[in-house]
């Protein structure tokens, strides 16, 4: 599986700096087309948006998205929350939890 990340230009440049394949760098007109694609495409297990990228999409499409197991939509940005929850969601364990 591997990780996709999509979202304007400057969202994405670090994401291609730390070396993931799969970076997608789409004006916001074509972000909802780009991310059907890849939830579509079989081997993206991690597919990370900005958050405000994922606020923009239609409240069905969000919620869709939030829901999906394959691949895991992991909002990245100032209000993405608590990383646990998404380590956790993503990987299905808990790294954090202790014994």
């Amino acid at each position: 599986m591997e990780i996709a990340v999509v979202g304007s230009e400057d969202f994405v440049v670090g994401f291609r700096l730390a070396g993931i394949k799969k970076v997608y760098g789409v004006p916001p007109e074509k972000l909802q087309e780009t991310i059907m694609q890849l939830v579509q495409e079989k081997g993206v297990g991690i597919l990370a948006v900005h958050t405000k990228d994922l606020e923009s999409l239609p409240q069905q499409l969000h919620d869709r998205l939030m829901a999906s197991v394959e691949p895991v939509v992991i909002p990245v940005g100032a209000e993405e929350g608590d990383i646990r929850d998404k380590v956790r969601r993503a990987m299905g364990i808990d790294l954090y939890k202790s014994k």
